[in-house]
């Protein structure tokens, strides 16, 4: 008796990290479900955008993506085969029912806390064949039912411990898509990155909208800091790294920049997020703090950890933003000096306060002012980069390269690093001499053991 083939999913991912490690645990529930991935979207039993809300270019992308599948699902029809379009994320939570008007074919909208129901509300699309908007906000239930073993592709893994904000900045959406600030208990993180390290993950990325105000249940039922929860898992035998992003500079507290200098696999690189240099403009974003809190803040942490690599947020455009407010953002990335940076135009997403200020600043404006911001963050990360030239540094490869034996990988410091070497390097963490920096990379020889 032959067997019927098994269902199949296209998996399309937009946006942060979160997402990132929300579609590895869709994946892992699909995969338990039955469905096996395929990387052909006609090919495609089910199609799954995992959608991102940050920028306006972003979600206007997946309508995009929508309407050419939309057309292969009705080719797929009139062959005889069905397709179930879902979209889950963030597009998803903000937007609901919204989506299945502007493109009916969609048969399922799925917020980011309800994933854990995915298979199930596949199931009830297709009988129902009736279009599915689920955007609870179930908290944990999401983590508590999503026990599918974890998989990993990269020795580096994602692991999410905390979810929403309650900061409210005035251009975020964040606490609208995701939800209050919620943070998971230590002992299932515990758990969780142990099945990650038998999976074959030596590197442990700590993901959250706000990490660092991560207040999860610890020992005794106490509520457990971010740097309480590193410690705990740097005992765990096999993890050689541990990362966090991304963080909020009021929730950067003394014991977090102390572990930094402490925790041997705390790695010496933070992404902390200032979004501008101009206090005027600060306070209009409602970030809670000033441009020389920052500063001295970095002040801090580099006493603490002087080799720590920087990296930031930076929005140019904000509505008001004058051309003192523009050049104050500049004089603080030099004041500060970063490894690497994203910088964006302020986008207006509806549905937060700063869509809705007067003082909108032109796009030609915003343009020239980024190109001028960006030519500094790039000549910063060129020559942080330059300083390793001629140094050794301890390098976890995490794929193989493009060119004959070589492999790629990742510097304490979360650079890019290629370099040739025999045998499988993948996973293995090996010092590598610098003989060339670029910008966004270096290259180098693996040294002799």
């Amino acid at each position: 008796m032959n067997r019927p083939d098994p269902k199949t999913y296209y998996l399309k991912t937009f946006g942060c990290q979160m997402n990132v490690y929300d579609s590895e645990r869709m994946a892992e529930a699909l995969a338990r479900d039955g469905y096996r991935e395929t990387t052909e979207l006609d090919a495609a039993d089910l199609v799954i955008l995992n959608t991102c809300h940050i920028r306006e270019k972003a979600a206007e992308k997946v309508y995009s993506d929508l309407g050419r599948i939309r057309d292969i699902k009705g080719a797929r029809e009139k062959t005889g085969k069905s397709t179930v379009i879902a979209v889950a994320g963030c597009v998803a939570q903000a937007e609901g029912a919204e989506i299945t008007t502007r493109q009916p074919a969609v048969d399922l909208v799925v917020g980011p806390q309800s994933y854990h129901r995915l298979p199930e509300l596949i199931t009830r699309a297709t009988r129902e064949r009736a279009s599915i908007v689920e955007t609870e906000f179930p908290g944990d239930e999401k983590f508590e039912r999503m026990k599918a073993p974890r998989r990993v592709s990269s020795p580096s893994a994602f692991l999410t411990v905390q979810e929403g904000c309650d900061k409210f900045c005035t251009f975020c959406v964040v606490p609208y898509t995701r939800g209050a600030e919620f943070s998971r208990p230590v002992a299932k993180i515990e758990d969780e990155a142990r099945e990650l390290v038998r999976a074959g993950a030596k590197e442990i990325v700590l993901l959250g909208q706000n990490v660092n105000a991560y207040h999860g249940e610890g020992k005794g039922g106490r509520a457990a800091s971010l740097a309480d929860l590193i410690a705990q898992l740097a005992r765990i035998d096999g993890i050689e790294r541990i990362r966090y992003m991304t963080s909020h500079p009021r929730d950067m507290r003394d014991d977090l920049i102390a572990a930094h200098a402490e925790v041997p696999q705390l790695m010496p690189f933070l992404h902390l997020p200032v979004q501008a240099g101009s206090d005027r403009v600060l306070a209009k974003m409602n970030r809670k703090h000033t441009a020389a809190e920052y500063v001295d803040l970095i002040s801090r942490i580099r006493k603490a950890r002087p080799d720590i690599a920087l990296s930031s947020d930076f929005i140019v455009g904000f509505p008001g933003e004058t051309e003192q407010d523009a050049e104050d953002t500049i004089s603080l990335i030099k004041a500060v000096g970063f490894a690497q940076a994203f910088s964006f135009k302020y986008s207006q997403r509806p549905g937060t306060p700063a869509a809705g200020h007067g003082e909108q600043v032109d796009e030609g404006i915003k343009s020239e002012r980024l190109q001028r911001l960006q030519a500094v963050l790039d000549e910063q990360q060129v020559s942080f980069n330059a300083r390793s030239l001629g140094g050794v540094v301890p390098v976890l490869f995490e794929r193989k390269g493009r060119e004959p034996h070589e492999f790629v990988g990742r510097s304490p410091y979360l650079q890019l690093v290629h370099a040739a070497g025999s045998g499988d390097l993948v996973g293995q963490t090996v010092n590598v001499a610098v003989n060339e920096t670029r910008r966004s990379s270096l290259s180098g020889v693996i040294e002799a053991a």
